[in-house]
């Protein structure tokens, strides 16, 4: 499962930075900075809900997607809007 998942995450690493370079979109770091964090937070909370449904503790898995999960997400979107609305302004 890991190993399809690093494909998938490399193959749209590879091809967001390929439509950047093309559209001449400019990303700060910050804003890599930001998206990298939110990517490692939904990885590490994939690999710990499925860790956590094995051991058969649905409610413990459940909570792990709220607490790590969300945030994950909305830190992704964060730095999607931050490109986004810098590109609209310029």
């Amino acid at each position: 499962m890991w190993f399809l998942i690093a494909l998938i995450v490399g193959i749209a690493a590879g091809a967001l930075v390929l439509w950047t370079r093309s559209k001449d979109v400019r990303i700060a770091w910050y804003e890599w900075l930001i998206g990298i964090v939110g990517l490692l937070m939904l990885l590490f909370t994939i690999q710990n809900y499925f860790g956590i449904q094995d051991e058969f503790n649905s409610s413990g898995a459940n909570l792990f997607l709220l607490v790590l999960g969300l945030p994950g997400l909305i830190l992704m979107v964060v730095a999607w809007q931050l490109v986004a609305r810098r590109q609209r302004a310029s």
